[in-house]
């Protein structure tokens, strides 16, 4: 431990402890979890010098303080990346993307961000909190992992490397809230829609009932070719656009199930898949083939089903 440690006095909706997960427990039910943005969860260790896996604050919409302790009078390197929420240390702004040292007593601040979802505090050294399961992040769904932040709680922060931040700010684009393009891989199940094209012709929107399990979208529904037909579970991943049968995609997230047994139409890139954890609730969601889609011959109606 450093002796540093935050002192959480507010956490507006949701803020979560979060690093890159539990990879390769899938076949205990265990999903991997983690930041749902992780190039910005990255991106804001790597600004204070933090190895990659080092644990952040993820903070939903903003409305977060916190104060620091400890320090020996040096102050603490912290970074703000992902939805640009006005950081600030004691009411002075300083950028997202950018560096700032905060002292001992001081509050750092995160106001609601114009456009995008997420924000990621880091702090040089990481948060220390027990790991569960090999990781610090918590899973919305199996409520695995540290609890949700509550005013009162103490953070440690833990002990930095030798590296030492090398700049001052990230050239980051910032996030705005413009309809979200995200690229899809086909299938494995675009078979079994009568029209799987309706998926990339639609502009669907967000809905407020999306979270770290999955974005759910809405717009034209897409139409099963049998409805009859029910398809056993199969493991699912994050970024596979499930349909149930209402017809209206749902893009699971960092806390997805382990399976699922609604067809996956297709899987978002992996290089876009994190760009879906800052669409708010409202926003534009356009999908596009990743590469022509490969056709399927109608099934006859007395034809023997294909393998699944």
């Amino acid at each position: 431990m450093s002796g540093v440690t935050l002192e959480i006095l507010q956490t507006g909706p949701l803020a979560l402890v979060e690093d890159l997960g539990r990879p390769g427990l899938s076949h205990i039910g265990v999903t991997r979890s983690g930041a749902a943005d992780r190039r910005a969860h990255t991106l804001a260790n790597r600004l204070v010098a933090n190895p990659d896996d080092r644990a952040t604050v993820e903070i939903t919409l903003g409305g977060f303080t916190a104060r620091v302790h400890g320090g020996n009078g040096e102050g603490v390197a912290i970074a703000v990346t992902g939805a640009d929420a006005d950081p600030s240390v004691d009411g002075i702004p300083f950028g997202t993307n950018s560096i700032h040292y905060a002292h001992d007593g001081e509050v750092i601040s995160l106001s609601s961000p114009r456009a995008g979802l997420r924000s990621y505090l880091a702090v040089r050294g990481g948060i220390d909190v027990e790991p569960v399961l090999g990781s610090r992040s918590y899973d919305v769904m199996s409520a695995l992992g540290p609890e949700p932040l509550q005013p009162g709680d103490v953070l440690p922060v833990g002990e930095h490397t030798a590296d030492f931040p090398e700049i001052d700010q990230a050239p980051v684009a910032a996030i705005d809230d413009a309809p979200l393009e995200l690229r899809v891989v086909p299938g494995p199940r675009d078979d079994w829609f009568a029209d799987p094209d309706v998926l990339v012709r639609t502009n669907w929107q967000v809905t407020n009932h999306s979270d770290r399990v999955g974005i759910r979208l809405v717009g034209m529904p897409l139409e099963y070719r049998r409805p009859d037909r029910q398809l056993p579970s199969e493991g699912a991943t994050r970024g596979a656009i499930q349909v149930p049968p209402n017809g209206f995609p749902v893009i699971l997230g960092p806390d997805h199930p382990v399976t699922g047994g609604y067809p996956v139409i297709g899987v978002v890139t992996e290089d876009d898949i994190d760009r879906i954890a800052q669409a708010r609730p409202g926003q534009t969601v356009r999908l596009h083939w990743s590469r022509p889609r490969k056709p399927f011959e109608a099934t006859p109606p007395h034809a023997s089903e294909p393998s699944l």
